[in-house]
């Protein structure tokens, strides 16, 4: 799964660092509330440097939330979580061009046709 965190951590940083804005802290403020160093709070926003599970504990401690629902909000599936074996939504939060917002857009409407679509149905064009 650390595979998996490093190569999607800047969507992960990014919400981060809105969640720690939308909550008015200095970075400074926010790693001493979080328990890590200004410069590692940094490097994660940044997307440099994915946090261990423990840091990302204290990250969303301090944010009032929890780090699962940091996790889906950048569209990361917690560790432990049963995967999805789904090349579609793999490409979708694959795809560099995408935003964040973009791809949790696309995996929900992707979601709700397959919802919606009858039980092993399959598309003939």
């Amino acid at each position: 799964m650390l595979g998996a965190m490093a190569r999607t951590s800047p969507a992960l940083g990014e919400i981060i660092r809105r969640q720690r804005e939308l909550a008015e802290l200095s970075m400074r403020q926010f790693a001493e509330l979080a328990g890590i160093s200004n410069p590692y709070l940094s490097q994660i926003e940044r997307g440099l440097r994915a946090p261990s599970q423990q840091v990302l504990d204290g990250i969303a401690k301090a944010l009032e939330l929890t780090s699962d629902a940091l996790y889906e909000q950048a569209g990361i599936r917690p560790p432990g979580a049963e995967p999805e074996d789904n090349a579609v939504l793999d490409a979708i939060n694959a795809d560099p061009r995408l935003s964040v917002r973009q791809r949790k857009a696309l995996a929900e409407i992707y979601e709700s046709f397959v919802a919606s679509s009858p039980p092993g149905r399959r598309n003939s064009h």
